[in-house]
């Protein structure tokens, strides 16, 4: 049965604790768009974007869960560019939901906890807060021997690895996306190995400097698990469909 698309953005909403979890400016996490009514195929995406919108309803999605949205900061995607995504999703009667520290920090269906339960590893606490809410995992440590190799069997495409930690990390800190904020914890953690999403040319030496092992694994390959798992407990809860509309994006 065809789901309300408002019924639909507020289980999104509960289950992520969307209005008690805060996030950047002008984030707007949420319903960003409402096209379709009556929903009956969910979509999971990284990203928005007209050509992911395209593909979405070629998939035959009409409500689709992204992590980023169209709407950042005032100035960001460009006023033209912001003009084009609205236009293609009224034109594709596609309704859009967009989910971003909500979707790291939660501990079940969370892009950070499910990186932690795909690697096998324990979470021991929750560290980088954000206006009130931890958003990054640290966890038991496991050798570097075993660690990268299941690294390299989850992210193939995209794994990298910068080793200049301890062979046996007693930790394992753990930021999916852009692993920037996470480096100045580390040490106050009393841990050398980072696994993330994206990192900068300048963290390679920092990385030598302080005896860090660091893993960028992709800013999107990151990301992809929490839009899933939010789509899959929606279309569960609802008994519609879902499917994951990916794109080749290598970074």
């Amino acid at each position: 049965m065809p789901v309300d698309a408002r019924e639909l953005a507020r289980f999104c909403d509960l289950i992520t604790r969307r209005k008690v979890i805060g996030d950047y400016p002008d984030a707007r996490n949420g319903l960003q768009y409402r096209g379709s009514r009556k929903i009956t195929r969910i979509g999971a995406a990284v990203d928005a974007g007209t050509a992911v919108f395209e593909q979405a309803r070629k998939q035959g999605v009409d409500f689709l869960i992204v992590h980023h949205g169209i709407h950042w900061r005032p100035s960001l995607p460009a006023r033209s560019v912001l003009a084009a995504r609205k236009t293609a999703l009224k034109r594709l009667n596609l309704s859009l939901y967009s989910s971003h520290l909500p979707l790291d920090a939660h501990p079940f269906i969370g892009n950070n906890a499910i990186i932690a339960k795909r690697l096998g590893l324990e979470i021991d606490r929750w560290f980088l807060d954000f206006e009130g809410t931890p958003i990054a995992c640290l966890c038991k440590g496991i050798s570097r021997e075993k660690l990268t190799a299941r690294l390299r069997k989850e992210y193939p495409d995209s794994f990298k690895a910068i080793e200049f930690g301890s062979a046996k990390p007693r930790r394992i800190a753990i930021l999916s996306g852009s692993g920037r904020s996470a480096l100045p914890e580390l040490t106050k953690l009393g841990c050398d190995t980072l696994v993330t999403g994206e990192l900068r040319e300048e963290h390679f030496n920092e990385a030598h400097e302080q005896g860090w092992n660091l893993y960028p694994c992709g800013h999107y390959a990151t990301e992809t698990w929490g839009v899933k798992a939010l789509a899959e407990a929606a279309a569960q809860r609802f008994e519609i469909d879902w499917t994951f509309v990916g794109t080749n994006n290598p970074l």
